[in-house]
């Protein structure tokens, strides 16, 4: 039965437009990479670029290349090239910071918007029970500060409660642990209608499938550069604020890169005009250029390239565990036009299983209490690791592999 499968998914390799680009990447020999949802894989430009940029820019051009290589302009460079992944003009994404960093200052700038309009009193972030945790944290920090209320309700109950005290509704599009999308345009029409502004949390979506802000009439949004942009653990963020809202933006992190003039060092704070407001401080040099890599690389393959491969790649895989008789919990939408590119499976001992699957070479992840995790990056997957995958783990589930007792100590990062 492994022979039959796995010659099906060699068939699917050999008409895959995008099987060209897995030589793009640099992947251990022996692995099969289930987790470029959390890290993407290393594009095999990016040591060669990074080592240009500090041989070359910083070991040669030192100082000077602030000018001469262009690192002045690098946040709103690379902003401009994430622009198109996510539906948005190229004056409405900068790159920078981190994702924490950045919903904590659009969260502010959004009350602070709504003061100006008049509604000063809407104070309410309304989000999700089990939203990923650091959207949920940013609001309490605001809360703590006085300046924010957090309100949550689940997914079926958010637009009703949506009420006259909301001012932003703050949603991640693709669920971090089961792969859920939301109906970007229908919760930014409900909560438009009800006087409210709306940030997305596009971690999980930006480079694995379509994102169209802009013509969802979205206010703002944030997301990482790691994970399907494959910009390097720890990699920049970005930000995007819709154009009609560059005038009224006020962010809390004055930054002296979100200055108006930063090299006239001015005592008083004016903002930079457009999206650069949204700086803070000097930008990432090192990691803007290896995200910039990565983003190049994403948007020449294209996103609905990227999008129909993953739908295939989960449908292939979940046909695969049917070949081999695994009925697992399967907590992700059964059809993949509601999910994003992962799969997430529910078993009580799922930390074991996963631990089990990467001492095989299988990489995915766990998420707590009790989910498997596997993530499908088109770029660089094929059809045949799909059928492998399947097959360890249905090995890993039939012979107990998983009871060993290494697989249940819990590491640090899980």
């Amino acid at each position: 039965m492994a022979d039959a499968i796995l010659a099906r998914a060699r068939e699917f390799d050999a008409a895959d437009p995008l099987a060209e680009y897995r030589e793009r990447f640099i992947l251990p020999e022996g692995v099969i990479y289930l987790d470029g949802n959390s890290l993407g894989a290393l594009p095999a430009a990016t040591p060669v670029r990074i080592e240009q940029v500090v041989r070359g820019e910083w070991g040669e051009g030192l100082i000077r290349s602030w000018n001469d290589s262009g690192w002045i302009g690098a946040a709103r460079r690379v902003g401009s090239k994430i622009a198109p992944l996510v539906g948005a003009q190229s004056h409405e994404v900068i790159a920078g910071d981190s994702t924490s960093v950045n919903l904590f200052k659009l969260i502010a700038a959004a009350l602070d918007m709504q003061a100006q309009s008049g509604s000063g009193r809407r104070k309410v972030i309304l989000s999700e029970p089990g939203n990923f945790p650091t959207d949920l944290y940013m609001i309490t920090g605001l809360e703590r500060q006085g300046l924010a209320q957090r309100r949550l309700a689940d997914r079926d109950r958010l637009i009703e409660a949506i009420d006259d005290d909301v001012a932003l509704l703050l949603l991640t599009h693709v669920h971090y642990k089961s792969g859920e999308v939301f109906d970007m345009a229908a919760l930014t029409r409900a909560a438009h209608d009800a006087g409210a502004l709306v940030l997305w949390d596009l971690s999980h979506s930006c480079g694995s499938l379509p994102v169209d802000l802009n013509g969802c009439a979205a206010d703002f949004a944030v997301g990482c550069g790691y994970k399907y942009l494959n910009g390097g653990p720890g990699a920049p963020a970005y930000a995007f604020v819709a154009e009609r809202h560059h005038a009224a933006l006020n962010q809390p992190l004055t930054g002296w890169f979100g200055h108006a003039a930063p090299f006239a060092f001015s005592d008083d704070y004016v903002p930079a005009p457009g999206i650069d407001r949204l700086l803070c401080g000097t930008s990432p040099i090192l990691g803007l250029a290896a995200l910039e890599v990565g983003v190049e690389l994403i948007a020449e393959i294209g996103v609905d390239r990227l999008y129909a491969k993953s739908q295939a790649l989960s449908e292939f895989f979940l046909e695969c565990l049917g070949e081999w008789g695994l009925d697992l919990e399967l907590v992700s939408p059964p059809h993949s036009a509601q999910r994003g590119s992962q799969l997430s499976f529910r078993h009580p001992e799922a930390y074991a299983i996963c631990q089990a699957l990467i001492a095989r070479g299988v990489i995915g992840d766990f998420r707590d209490p009790d989910i498997l995790r596997l993530g499908f990056a088109p770029a660089y997957l094929r059809f045949a690791d799909m059928a492998e995958a399947a097959r360890h783990l249905a090995e890993v589930l039939s012979t107990g592999e998983w009871q060993r007792d290494e697989f249940s100590q819990r590491n640090a990062v899980t």
